[in-house]
């Protein structure tokens, strides 16, 4: 497998991006509509958010995918499209028409999402002139591509994109995303929205398996704020350009789901290293657990005690905060065999102290924090950010 440098989502052959400023997001001359089109009908899937209240976008979209004819998906930033009744579903329907028929298929061949701000109806004037322009500006450039990345943010401060390369029987195929997301983040699916593309062939059905597969494992471990939104979406859409097919089983499944993990995983950690007033990126492995499930279960409580993450932000490094979160999370655990790392620096073994100062591991923008329970074999692990001033600031001001 290989890394893509400046790889994207047009990194995969047979899709096209463009991207307009239509004014629903309050910046003026913001970009904030994106349309990603495959050249030929596409295999698609996707997972959702599991908020009962679930986005106007969601509900579409889980009408029509799985699929295997799937052209197009349009985005707008600046507006959620949730909570909005029977109007917003209507709305999101009129969005995948309207570029259905700029791009000559049928509405069911498109899907729709949106992000941010609750509650109000799309501005649809605004996002009508926008899907045109979006699609009079469709190419497989790449800085098509750049545009989309920068028309999908919201509270984010950086574009977050990826892609590889790999191969199937000789024959190399792609996988290239996109990805938004800075606050509102805590899995119970893949917290944000994310866009993936392949140019591999890929029956729906598959390709739906390995996406959940994919998203369990790495936009399912990241939180930044515990808050899981009302419009999480991650698509992934197969067109078989490359020639290149996916088998149910065997080293071509394999090579692929690795792609697709790689991929998936670079954009959630890119999700956690861009979170709201962040400082430091934070991994937290957990091991010696029962059982996967517990390691998770205890990885996430640390991950989201507002204390931990609170300690990370100001330079401290109190293991005490780790301990406690890990003795609350549910997770069996040995307190007298328990361990804890902040880096290299072995802060707790045998249930005690052991004196050592980490303030040092804590200097850099990436932190890792290894917890150990002394119960099993099991590991799992976690990424989130720190707690600072300035995510309080940020979302004091935002809106519904």
């Amino acid at each position: 497998m290989k890394v893509l440098q400046d790889g994207s989502i047009l990194s995969a052959r047979g899709f096209q991006a463009g991207w307009s400023c239509c004014g629903i997001k309050s910046t003026p001359g913001a970009p904030d509509v994106a349309l990603v089109v495959s050249e030929r009908p596409a295999a698609a899937a996707a997972v959702f958010t599991r908020n009962r209240f679930a986005a106007a976008p969601v509900l579409y979209d889980r009408s029509i995918l799985p699929g295997e004819e799937l052209r197009a998906v349009v985005v707008n930033a600046g507006n959620a499209n949730a909570c909005t009744g029977p109007r917003g579903l209507e709305d999101a329907r009129e969005t995948a028409a309207l570029a259905a028929s700029l791009i000559g298929c049928g509405p069911a061949q498109v899907a729709v999402a949106s992000t941010g701000i609750i509650g109000h109806p799309l501005p649809m004037e605004r996002l009508r002139r926008g899907v045109e322009d979006a699609f009079d500006a469709l190419s497989a450039e790449p800085h098509a591509a750049r545009g989309a990345e920068k028309a999908i943010m919201t509270t984010d401060t950086r574009p977050k994109a990826c892609a590889v390369e790999a191969e199937i029987d000789g024959k190399p195929f792609r996988i290239g995303g996109m990805a938004k997301g800075s606050g509102m983040i805590a899995p119970n699916m893949a917290t944000m929205l994310a866009f993936l593309t392949t140019d591999a062939r890929v029956p729906a059905e598959l390709l739906r398996q390995m996406l959940a597969s994919a998203a369990e494992r790495t936009f399912n471990r990241v939180t930044v704020d515990g808050d899981s939104s009302t419009n999480d979406s991650v698509f992934l859409l197969a067109n078989g350009e490359s020639g290149a097919t996916v088998p149910e089983a065997g080293a071509g499944r394999e090579a692929f789901q690795e792609a697709l993990l790689h991929v998936a995983g670079e954009l959630a950690r890119a999700i956690v290293r861009d979170g709201e007033g962040a400082t430091k990126s934070i991994e937290v492995r957990v091991a010696g657990a029962l059982t996967e499930e517990e390691a998770q279960l205890c990885a996430r409580a640390i991950a989201e005690s507002q204390l931990v993450k609170c300690a990370v932000g100001g330079g401290d490094p109190n293991w005490g905060r780790v301990v406690c979160a890990a003795g609350y999370s549910g997770a069996e655990l040995q307190p007298e065999l328990t361990r804890v790392d902040i880096g290299s620096v072995t802060v707790f073994r045998d249930g005690l102290p052991t004196g050592a100062d980490a303030a040092s591991e804590l200097g850099g923008s990436d932190v890792l924090i290894r917890v150990h329970l002394g119960a099993g074999q099991a590991e799992g692990a976690v990424w989130t950010c720190d707690l600072t001033k300035e995510y309080v600031d940020i979302n004091s001001m935002y809106h519904t």
